[in-house]
């Protein structure tokens, strides 16, 4: 694979993504009390140093400011209504533009050492570093809804390399949301005999609509796509309107906005939301690396394929720009 201009040929990758724990995250990203700690588990000790090399390894690592800004301008809708009581929540309205600012800042890639944690008792495998790229991730990084993958690299030099990047959960964002939903569309004041608040009569009012144009949504996304352009299946009750820019990354207008979306068969909108696939403009079909060789295999479609029946549009050209930089796993190009 290319990346910045250098060819380097993947030896592995790490089966688990590493969900962000609340304490290692810095600052106002936090969700509970003190300051975090920098070790980072990763997995069994085993798992970890079959990756990352023998105990006591030093892994050199890299970080790319282009991954950084895309998950950023992925989370702007979290920062700016965001699900869960950061310690900063306040504040994140004016912090997303300020960490914007700050990575266009950075080097185009950002390397950084990862220690072993040899000297911590037990099974489980930690890494630490003291380097910036690695401080990077602890601070901007959103506990819970934020996971890093690595893959193991050669280079033209042969050297190994590790490439981290930084993806948003935006399932997590979406069950919270829909936590939230659950919440507000009981009517706690009312339950208690109490009148309800204007904010919780204006929120009832959202989630009216927000259902409603979910409904809309997918009977416009049929009209377009009345069958999934992979399977051919055009039975309705086996096809979902998968969105292509996340429903919890969306503005209220894109998450309604047909143009936002594919009618897909379960299987390949499971792929596509996951991240283990994605498209290009011209209709041909990129399977992520983080899919072992014998799974590629077994999904029936091959890297480059050309789908003809893909519905692509200036609109959708956008919403696809949005998943291939902020939702699909490896490296488009």
């Amino acid at each position: 694979m290319r990346i910045l201009g250098d060819e380097y040929s993947l030896q592995d990758t790490l089966d688990n993504f590493l969900t962000v724990p609340d304490c290692w995250v810095k600052g106002k990203n936090k969700l509970g009390s003190g300051h975090g700690e920098k070790k980072l588990y990763i997995s069994s000790k085993e798992t970890m140093r079959n990756f990352y090399g023998p105990e006591g390894f030093d892994a050199r690592c890299f970080i790319l400011k282009s991954d950084l800004l895309a998950y950023m301008y992925a989370l702007k809708e979290e920062y700016m209504h965001p699900s869960f009581s950061y310690a900063g929540k306040d504040d994140f309205p004016a912090l997303w533009q300020k960490r914007i600012d700050y990575i266009k800042s950075l080097d185009d890639i950002i390397f950084f050492n990862l220690q072993d944690q040899y000297q911590i008792a037990g099974p489980r495998g930690y890494v630490n570093s003291d380097d910036e790229g690695y401080e990077i991730i602890r601070n901007i990084s959103l506990p819970l809804v934020s996971y890093i993958s690595a893959m193991r690299l050669k280079d033209q030099d042969g050297q190994e390399v590790f490439y981290w990047k930084l993806f948003v959960d935006f399932d997590a964002i979406a069950d919270k949301s829909q936590a939230l939903v659950f919440t507000y569309g009981r009517g706690e004041a009312e339950e208690q005999g109490q009148q309800p608040s204007p904010e919780e009569n204006e929120r009832k009012r959202e989630i009216s609509r927000a259902r409603i144009g979910q409904g809309k949504y997918r009977e416009q996304l049929l009209e377009e796509c009345p069958f999934c352009p992979i399977t051919k299946i055009n039975d309705e009750r086996l096809l979902v309107a998968s969105h292509i820019k996340p429903w919890a990354a969306s503005t209220d207008e894109e998450k309604v906005d047909p143009k936002n979306g594919f009618m897909l068969s379960p299987l390949y909108d499971k792929l596509f939301d996951r991240g283990f696939i994605t498209f290009t403009n011209d209709r041909k079909v990129i399977i992520s690396d983080w899919l072992t060789p014998q799974n590629k295999r077994r999904i029936g479609i091959e890297n480059g394929q050309f789908f003809q029946a893909l519905p692509i549009d200036d609109k959708r050209e956008e919403y696809l720009y949005f998943h291939r930089e902020s939702v699909f796993h490896g490296v488009v190009g």
